[in-house]
Formats: structure tokens, sequence, C-alpha cells
């Protein structure tokens, strides 16, 4: 086992190399400034996210297609991920995870507005889309289309599953001593009961359980954040000079180079808010909606409240603990800063990450079936979301460095067509863009 951690961390280091995040980082810029800086449009696409059309096409409404995404995307990343990077990275992790997050709006806009452009009605009358048919039929490119599909299939078992059990698991063994594979089987009984009612029962789950957990969670970081209001000056300093300099060892922690403040910086923004994955886009696709621009803003909040908002609360609350100095990882560094609330700390962190886990194993199982039934159509879904609920048992076993290394090559392998499909038809995404904002002058 330990071999093949070995091996996996090998493949990483090769995926996440320059390349990749030149691609990535380059795709999020050059969406940002072709589309004239489309993050300024944040507020329109919340007030689009609370609007109803009930007699548009689709399945779900705008914002319940928001909080499914947002139920896959806030997770595990947004508090372990975090933590991830800060220890392997450096503080300077938490700016670069924070400016992918910033750029990566655009580039979570524009995938939806393709996921809506392209996407088809299945034969049970359901709303199908994301990149790979995006990649069909605006690049008619099949083959790339199945790779993606692919990909995302696998993926799903990373990113959206076993990382997030894994996690909670360890939280709940050195928190209240509960053996992981207890936790496994109440997560897994939990998961396969919502999931059998398909994406109608998956987003009324999402559209009670999101909005309550990421406010009880924020609440939780202010609260650590206005205690310790003296140390947030000198937390700023040290997260943005490590960002371009590096750390040095320091008690427990190893040491980063800017190179690794960057690598895990962009590595775990990319797990924590999808920008660039092409998964929010399947969500997106299901949404009740006559314009790909309006659901388009709508799914880029996504990334605004997952990236700037609550994965910068965590970095500013994990960095001013000073926790990290003590080589700890993972949720036993997040739990670490979150002892310093008196009594109630344990909990918060521990109903923050439950909901959090448990959102996005059924935001990803969606994700994970819509791209199996396009590569083998409807009947295999059900054998997928078998499989689904045997991954979350698994993953809870698992040890914290397999998993992660899994999840990390399975994103990267994703991510490339769908980058490639973004660049190669931005054309499309600029013209339905200003076509949209003249007709609302």
């Amino acid at each position: 086992m330990a071999g093949f951690e070995a091996f996996l961390g090998e493949i990483n280091d090769f995926l996440w190399g320059p390349p990749m995040l030149v691609l990535l980082c380059g795709t999020h810029l050059f969406l940002t400034f072709r589309l004239g800086i489309i993050q300024k449009h944040i507020p329109l696409g919340i007030r689009l996210s609370l609007s109803r059309s009930a007699k548009a096409p689709g399945d779900i409404s705008s914002f319940a297609a928001l909080m499914t995404a947002l139920a896959a995307t806030i997770g595990t990343g947004n508090i372990v991920g975090v933590a991830t990077a800060v220890a392997a990275g450096g503080p300077g992790a938490v700016l670069w995870m924070w400016l992918t997050g910033v750029f990566g709006i655009a580039t979570k806009y524009a995938e939806g507005l393709l996921a809506v452009k392209y996407r088809r009605t299945n034969a049970q009358g359901e709303m199908c889309g994301g990149p790979m048919y995006a990649l069909e039929y605006g690049l008619k490119c099949r083959w790339l289309a199945v790779l993606f599909a692919a990909f995302c299939a696998i993926a799903a078992f990373g990113i959206g599953n076993m990382v997030q059990a894994n996690s909670l698991a360890v939280l709940m063994q050195d928190t209240f001593h509960m053996p992981r594979l207890v936790t496994g089987c109440i997560i897994t009984l939990m998961t396969g009961v919502v999931i059998l009612g398909g994406i109608r029962s998956i987003a009324r789950v999402c559209e009670a359980l999101v909005p309550f957990m990421a406010i009880f969670y924020v609440l939780g970081c202010l609260y650590l954040l206005i205690v310790h209001l003296d140390r947030i000056p000198q937390t700023l300093n040290t997260i943005f000079s490590c960002a371009f300099t590096g750390h040095a060892a320091i008690g427990g922690f190893i040491g980063a180079s800017m190179k690794d403040a960057v690598r895990y910086g962009v590595a775990r923004g990319l797990f924590s808010n999808e920008s660039g994955m092409g998964s929010a886009p399947i969500a997106a696709a299901a949404a009740k909606t006559t314009s790909p621009v309006e659901q388009a803003l709508v799914s880029s909040t996504g990334t605004f409240w997952d990236t700037v908002v609550i994965c910068a609360l965590t970095g500013l609350v994990i960095v001013s603990s000073g926790q990290w100095v003590d080589g700890l990882n993972g949720a036993s560094l997040t739990k670490a800063a979150f002892d310093e609330i008196p009594f109630v700390g344990p909990v918060i962190l521990f109903v923050g990450l439950f909901t959090f886990v448990y959102s996005t194993i059924l935001g990803w199982c969606y994700y994970g079936e819509k791209s199996i039934e396009y590569l083998f159509g409807v009947p295999a879904v059900k054998v997928y979301r078998a499989m689904w609920v045997v991954a979350v048992l698994l993953g809870s076993v698992l040890s914290l460095p397999l998993v992660w290394s899994f999840a990390d090559c399975a994103n990267a392998m994703m991510a490339i067509p769908n980058l490639i499909s973004l660049l190669l038809l931005h054309k499309v995404i600029v013209r339905e863009t200003r076509g949209y904002f003249k007709s609302r002058v």
C-alpha cells in the first residue's frame, strides 16, 4: 500500500506540474478578461438565484440547481482541503486558493453557459448537460466527450465520495472515538436512502441543508476571528509574504517553497470550488431556465460562496490559530483551530463537516451517474448508484494520503478535456454574453 501511495504521489507531481497550473490559471485569466471581468455581475447572479421560473424547461429551479452544485462544491475542500494545503504548502497556499476562486468565477460562468446551451432531454424527459454535451454538440468531438464523461465518473469516487467519507470518519474517531467503520456505515445508509430518488430527491435535501450548513459554519469562523481580532494583521502578513517566498521549517512544520504554496493552493482551490473541472454545470443543466447566461450567472455564484467566502474564512482561522506549525494535517489541524471555541468548538466543526460531507456525496453522485448515463444509457445508473454506496464505506476506512492522492489525479484528468472545450468554444460564450447584456440595456 505504501508503494502504491508513492506511485500516486509521483503521478500527482506530474499532473499538477507547471503545464497544468498554466492551463488552469491561464483559462481563468483568459475568460475573466475576454468576458469583460464577469465577476462584477456576481450581485446580479445572487439575485437571479433567488428567482423562480416555473414555466421554463428544466427539472428543478435555478436555486435548487445552485444548491445541488453548492452541496457538491462545499465539502471537505473547505475544511480539510484548506488544512492540507496549509500543512503542505504553508500559509501562502491560502492566498493562491483564494485567487483561484476569484478568477475561477469566470470559468464557472462559462461552464454553466455551455451546459444550458447544449443540454438535451433524455428518454425519461429529464435534462442532461455538461461538458460532454458541449464537447459533442458544440465542438463535434465525441471522443473527447467520452473521455470527459469517463474521467468524471471515476473522479466522482475520489473528490465526491471517498475523500468526503474519509475526512468525516477521521474527525469522528479523533473527537468522539467512534470507529471509522461505524461512521462509514451510518453515512452509507443515509446516502442510499436519498440517491434512490434521483435529482429531485437530491435537490430537495440540498435546498434545505446547504443554506443552514453554510451559515452555521461561517458563524463559527467569524466568532474565532473576532475573538482573535488582534492576530488578523499578522495573519494576513504571513499569508501574503509566504505566498511569494515560501516558509522555512518551524516547529513541526517541515517548510515549504513558493512552488509548494502555488501547487497546493491551486490544486486545493480547484478541489474546493471545482472551477475548470466541469462538474457543477452538470447540475446547472437541470435548471428551469430559458437563458444560458442567467443560469451561468447563478452558477458562478457557487465559486464566490465556496472559495471567496468560506475557504478564505477557514484559511484565516487555521493560520491565525498557529496550530499549523505543530505538524498537524487534515481534519486534525482544523479541529485544533476550532478547539479554541470553548465547549462548542468541536461541535461546530463536527456539524459543519458532517453536513458538508453528506451534501457533497449526494451532489457528486448526480454528477457521476449523469456521466455514466451519457456513456452507457439510463439502465447503467442503478449499477453506478450501488457502486457509489459501497465506495462511501470503503472511503471511511482507507488512509488519508491514498484517498487524497487518488482524488487529485482524477481531478486533473477530468479538468483537461473540460478546459479544452472552454477555450475552443470561448467565441460562443462571448457572443451569448454580449447579446444578453445588450438586451438588458
